[in-house]
């Protein structure tokens, strides 16, 4: 069973562990869908949702599963939560479903779930399994989120276009327009800029973990003050 509190778990989902930018999982909704911030963070919103109650489902009943069918049993599980919110965003969000459907459903095979699944989950108490499951899928969000907004930003000269969608009427203010004249950049909006855009928040990433290991190994061999410049 893991040892790790519940702020390790928070920091290694949201950062650390970033299933979206370290573990690499899940790029198939990753690069398909974030031609907008609005269908980043429905599709980010969803994911949770779903690793939120599988998580916690399959930590209920790890103890009951024979280890030599866990894996189809897991999918078994993962399969329903979809079908679940599949149904709900046709009920109550109907047009956004239109944009994400296929997507929506390819739920199922998502790596970042099954491996949260058999990884963690299956491993842990149900509450540990909830954080992390939160944890991972708001990582993922903020991926999926910021790399639509990149895109959206850079081809179309909006951010959070359609809104309304997601968020109800209300969120028609949300949406941020630069100069009607904007040309916009259409390699942002083809798959060729979904990888590139990645690859860019990777690299800051990578940038950020670097500047503060190096801060950190500095403290660390920083000499300890004496008593007299304690006092001083």
């Amino acid at each position: 069973m893991s040892t790790q509190g519940y702020g390790e778990i928070v920091r290694n989902g949201l950062w650390s562990n970033n299933q979206a930018l370290v573990a690499l999982l899940g790029l198939c909704p990753l690069l398909a869908t974030t031609t907008s911030a609005t269908n980043g963070l429905g599709m980010g919103l969803t994911t949770t949702l779903v690793l939120v109650l599988s998580n916690v489902t399959v930590s209920l009943i790890r103890n009951l599963v024979r280890p030599e069918v866990r894996l189809p049993v897991f999918v078994l599980v993962i399969a329903s939560f979809v079908t679940a919110v599949e149904l709900a965003m046709q009920a109550w969000f109907y047009e956004l479903y239109k944009v994400l459907g296929l997507f929506i459903a390819l739920i199922v095979v998502n790596c970042t779930i099954i491996g949260r699944a058999e990884a963690f989950a299956s491993r842990n108490r149900p509450d540990r399994a909830l954080v992390d499951g939160l944890s991972i899928g708001l990582g993922s969000t903020l991926v999926l989120t910021t790399l639509g907004g990149m895109r959206e930003f850079f081809g179309q000269g909006t951010l959070f276009d359609q809104a309304h969608l997601l968020l109800g009427e209300w969120a028609q203010s949300l949406t941020l327009k630069l100069d009607p004249d904007f040309p916009g950049a259409l390699l942002a909006i083809l798959p060729p800029g979904a990888f590139i855009g990645l690859g860019l928040l990777i690299a800051l990433k990578n940038l950020i973990d670097k500047r503060l290991a190096a801060a950190a190994s500095t403290r660390a061999t920083r000499p300890a003050p004496t008593p007299a410049e304690e006092a001083a």
